[in-house]
């Protein structure tokens, strides 16, 4: 046995003890990188994206990350999976179906809008998967599970407009979400050079009023009866 005590005040290993501890409540740890991930990674893509950047936005090290997550990809996926859980979460709980077929158009559009408005990084985070063409998504199982039932749900609220007189028949409930999501997400998007083509601020309380009015207006048309 060694006759050379150990200093009682002597500096740990790099990133030892800082490890033992985030370990003590890895659940948290991983929670803490993935929100810093999902804030670099809608400030600078995928592409411009570091786990250097990542680590110090989290306030761990490098090697941290790497315990959780096999790559920077992976980590994406699951910031991506988290993106799109939040969202369908949210959405579950307006208990759409509770609601006249009118109302819950309404509801559904005008969440999606505040959503937006709330979350910018969701727009980002969606941008950036797409200019890597769903790579990321086309592999995960949850994103699927994530989106079973949500066209039902629409077909069966647009059958009920039908039934009560409200919404014309033939409404292909695919299209209309993607209206529906577009009409906010091209809008908020596109806002900066929209800006400068029509001059005024896209986000000013009276314009953002302005556009879901129009939104809703325009979703309604599509909806009535001819």
């Amino acid at each position: 046995m060694s006759d050379v005590a150990t200093p009682k005040n002597s500096l740990p290993v790099d990133g030892l003890i800082p490890a033992q501890k985030r370990q003590r409540n890895p659940e948290k740890t991983q929670a803490t990188i993935l929100a810093a991930a999902k804030q670099v990674f809608a400030r600078l893509g995928l592409g411009g994206s570091r786990i250097e950047t990542i680590a110090e936005e989290a306030g761990v090290n490098k090697r941290m990350i790497y315990q959780y997550f096999e790559s920077k990809d992976q980590l994406f996926l699951r910031v991506l999976e988290g993106a799109w859980t939040d969202i369908r979460t949210a959405e579950s709980k307006l208990n759409l179906d509770a609601l006249p077929p009118v109302e819950a158009i309404r509801t559904l559009l005008t969440f999606t809008w505040d959503y937006y408005l709330k979350n910018p990084e969701f727009i980002a985070l969606v941008n950036s998967e797409n200019l890597h063409q769903a790579r990321h998504i086309k592999e995960s199982d949850l994103f699927k599970e994530l989106h079973v039932g949500f066209i039902d749900m629409l077909q069966k609220i647009l059958d009920r407009g039908v039934a009560s007189g409200d919404f014309r028949p033939g409404v292909d409930p695919r299209q209309l979400h993607l209206t529906l999501a577009a009409i906010g997400f091209y809008y908020l998007n596109n806002r900066y050079t929209g800006e400068v083509i029509f001059g005024f601020d896209f986000t000013s309380k009276k314009a953002l009023k302005a556009r879901l009015e129009f939104n809703i207006e325009t979703i309604m048309g599509i909806l009535r009866p001819v």
